[in-house]
């Protein structure tokens, strides 16, 4: 490291300035740590990619206090749903829908989630994470790119260079956050191997300007169209329904086509045979190529230093699974090394990150190829026999999936990560679920969900005296934010639950029970019943958690 570069010391560094980076910053900054992003490119991305926010997603959004800015955002795409696939688009009559409506296999989704499916492009998404994640603290250095890092007992020391002043800077940090992409400079130095198949397909995301496109396209509102016919075949997407649109288009490396051969003239031709309207107007405005493949990190921590997002794990991009799970991976990760920073754990409660993240991220990339099978990608050539992994809806992906080890107490090692079918629980390991409250005289209502966020939480029923004592005394006891909730009808109550829900039922508990709710949303501990000592039980279990000693 050099000696008279600038000193700067921060308790966390990100590397990476896109949808998981920014979201990174966005959590530790609504959580009060002190953070540095760099990124070396000089603004966020300006090509409509990543487009798909999933109800899990949209939920963690919504803590942080972004979900509405986020829907504004993504507003001319409000409408648009669904998954349609067809030889001719220009034939109203041809083709069929892979999927109407986002996930048409699980309950109502509003029941299950005060939330809902965004679509939303990156280069749309990430200004809104940019200014929000400034607004909360955050110190983002855009054009600033990592040149090398160390650790040691103590801290990470990196070396950074403001690519347009060409200064250097020293960055000491107790924790540095790699979402560094696909090709992650930070993995790599660290020695990380992957695992899985490697790539699957290749494409160039082509954007332009149409105006004729939405005569052929009609009232159909699709997220995205799979075009297969005879002579030329891609990926569809609407940018405003109107005039402006994406178009992915096959590209075989492989065999040494090159991007050069993606000239406007082969663009345009190929995208009027593809829709089967060989005669509109269509300029093109961009290209970009892009990868998609199939790989997971060995590891996702080393000391000091945590993966996240796609430095971490590839995956199909059918589903939108990938840009999701990285947003959770940082979701995740920031309440975990706030909780260490501030004392209120001991850092043995980051190994969970690791032990929760990645089988997540190996389940979800096999449901993501397999996907990827089921919906004849264009471009996509699996292996003979190759499914990828179980068939099933969107939602026990999306928001059904749990951690079987980790941070949580009085799970079933063994259970599958990803459930067969969506799986409305308060079991240890699982998002807590969703319902509609009211807070009594004040009527505004809110989701259990919006509980969440900056602390553990403790839920019982109205007549919870006792546990909702024993985590003002726990709290006390343990130095630590614990806030508690008697959800139920009568004088006691904090919460009343909407349409004369039954809160325990809902969580798999007892009136008498009581849940302990982890800061991002997911369930830590329950006990059934009234327990005869629920400060030693509340007590203890947090203590376990935070790898505190008594």
């Amino acid at each position: 490291m050099e000696e008279n570069a600038e000193q700067h010391r921060v308790p966390v560094l990100i590397v990476g300035g896109s949808l998981v980076g920014l979201s990174a910053s966005l959590f530790l900054g609504r959580l009060g740590v002190r953070h540095m992003l760099v990124e070396k490119h000089a603004d966020t991305s300006r090509h409509p990619r990543g487009r798909g926010n999933n109800l899990r997603t949209m939920e963690v959004f919504r803590a942080a206090g972004v979900e509405d800015l986020i829907r504004e955002a993504a507003s001319l795409l409000a409408d648009n749903h669904g998954i349609l696939q067809t030889p001719v688009l220009a034939d109203p009559d041809a083709g069929e829908w892979l999927i109407r409506q986002i996930d048409e296999k699980g309950p109502p989704t509003g029941r299950i989630s005060p939330s809902g499916w965004c679509v939303c492009s990156q280069n749309d998404l990430e200004p809104v994470l940019l200014k929000a994640a400034r607004r909360n603290g955050g110190d983002l250095r855009f054009s600033t790119e990592l040149l090398s890092f160390e650790q040691d007992a103590d801290c990470v020391t990196a070396l950074v260079r403001d690519r347009r002043t060409g200064q250097d800077s020293t960055v000491r940090a107790d924790y540095l956050i790699a979402a560094d992409g696909p090709r992650s400079p930070v993995r790599e130095r660290l020695g990380i191997g992957q695992t899985g198949p490697g790539d699957l397909f290749h494409n160039v995301s082509i954007t332009f300007r149409s105006t004729g496109l939405a005569d052929v396209v009609g009232d159909r509102r699709f997220v995205v169209c799979y075009l297969t016919g005879p002579t030329a075949e891609g990926a569809l997407l609407p940018v405003d329904n109107a005039e402006q649109w994406v178009f992915h288009a096959p590209w075989q490396p492989e065999r040494g086509e090159t991007l050069e051969d993606f000239t406007d003239e082969r663009c345009v031709a190929t995208i009027r045979a593809a829709t089967g309207a060989p005669h509109i107007d269509v300029e093109i405005t961009g290209k970009a190529p892009w990868h998609a493949a199939e790989r997971v990190a060995q590891r996702y921590a080393h000391g000091r230093v945590f993966l996240a997002g796609d430095s971490a794990h590839e995956m199909s991009p059918t589903g939108a699974f990938g840009s999701n799970t990285g947003i959770q991976d940082a979701h995740n990760l920031a309440w975990k090394i706030a909780a260490v920073i501030d004392g209120s754990a001991a850092p043995a409660l980051l190994d969970s990150y690791e032990a929760e993240r990645l089988p997540v991220a190996r389940a979800t990339s096999a449901r993501a190829s397999a996907r990827s099978v089921e919906h004849s990608h264009p471009g996509y050539a699996p292996a003979p026999g190759m499914t990828g992994g179980p068939k099933g809806g969107l939602l026990p992906v999306a928001l059904g999936y749990r951690y079987p080890r980790g941070a949580v107490l009085g799970t079933d090692p063994d259970m599958p990560v990803i459930p067969a079918k969506m799986e409305l629980t308060a079991a240890p390991g699982s998002r807590a679920p969703h319902m509609w409250l009211q807070r009594p005289g004040v009527g505004r209502r809110l989701s259990t969900l919006d509980l969440y966020e900056r602390s553990f939480v403790v839920l019982t029923g109205a007549g919870g005296k006792d546990w909702y004592t024993a985590a003002e005394l726990v709290a006390a006891r343990l130095s630590i934010a614990i806030d508690a909730y008697r959800i139920g009808e009568g004088p006691e109550a904090d919460l009343v639950p909407e349409t004369n829900a039954d809160w325990a039922e809902t969580h798999g508990t007892s009136p008498q029970g009581a849940v302990l709710v982890r800061p991002d949303g997911f369930v830590a501990w329950r006990s059934p019943g009234a327990d005869p000592d629920p400060e030693a039980a509340l007590f203890n279990a947090l203590a376990s958690l935070l790898h505190r000693t008594a």
